[in-house]
């Protein structure tokens, strides 16, 4: 005779970049075994893995791959708060000194995804060259170690760049960057001058991110300071 069955509750979200409404569901244990394994390894690769699994399993989407770095961050919180309880510690550097931790408890409902209200997908290059940009997969984010922390290879920014561009239009067409060589898109973000790459750079750094503020006070020197959370491995106890 076959057991019964346990009913697992459905909630509904909207998507921060599209406002497209998903179904999801917390996870199971099985699913919080192989987030544990991850984060066990202490790999950020290994933990986006996981939570992209994850993602599969606990929504009523078929793919992923497709979805901007936030989305994925927004979803994967919104399914852990269902899963595992309200609130998560972390532990923050008091800035004063930039070494003392601290724990710190955080509301997992109050972490909002942070849109900066000069971003722009659309860079206007030139008087004729106008660069449609659009967000990273969480794929492409991991591969080019694009953090906002700042990134010293220059290819790994052409690289990641090259892989966001959607298009590229003058007085004559429209190129859509799916049809155009990787090798001459790499060749176009090289050839501009520094003030238009600074415009893709800035695109990168304003995009929108996981976000919340907590005020630590340092134990030892009893200062009070304000600290900025971002990105989804932030919120990992």
């Amino acid at each position: 005779m076959a057991l019964p069955k346990l009913n697992v509750p459905e909630y509904h979200l909207k998507l921060p970049s599209s406002g497209k409404t998903v179904k999801y569901r917390p996870f199971l244990v099985k699913e919080e075994k192989l987030l544990f394994l991850a984060m066990e390894t202490g790999e950020q690769k290994d933990l986006i893995n996981a939570v992209k699994n994850i993602l599969l399993s606990c929504t009523n989407m078929k793919s992923v791959n497709s979805l901007s770095t936030f989305d994925i961050e927004f979803l994967f919180l919104k399914i852990r708060t269902r899963s595992v309880g309200e609130n998560v510690d972390v532990s923050v550097t008091c800035p004063d000194d930039n070494e003392t931790a601290v724990k710190v408890s955080i509301p997992l409902d109050e972490i909002e995804v942070k849109k900066d209200p000069n971003h722009t997908k659309t860079l206007k290059l030139s008087d004729e060259v106008i660069l449609t940009m659009g967000y990273p997969s969480l794929d492409m984010f991991v591969k080019s170690n694009f953090t906002g922390e700042g990134v010293t290879d220059m290819d790994q920014i052409f690289e990641l760049a090259a892989g966001c561009a959607e298009s590229i239009a003058d007085s004559q067409q429209v190129y859509p960057c799916k049809d155009q060589p990787k090798k001459e898109l790499m060749e176009f973000f090289g050839d501009m001058n520094t003030k238009q790459f600074q415009m893709v750079q800035t695109f990168f750094e304003t995009m929108p991110k996981l976000s919340h503020t907590v005020e630590v006070t340092n134990p030892k020197t009893k200062v009070k300071s304000e600290v900025v959370l971002e990105g989804l491995t932030s919120f990992f106890g």
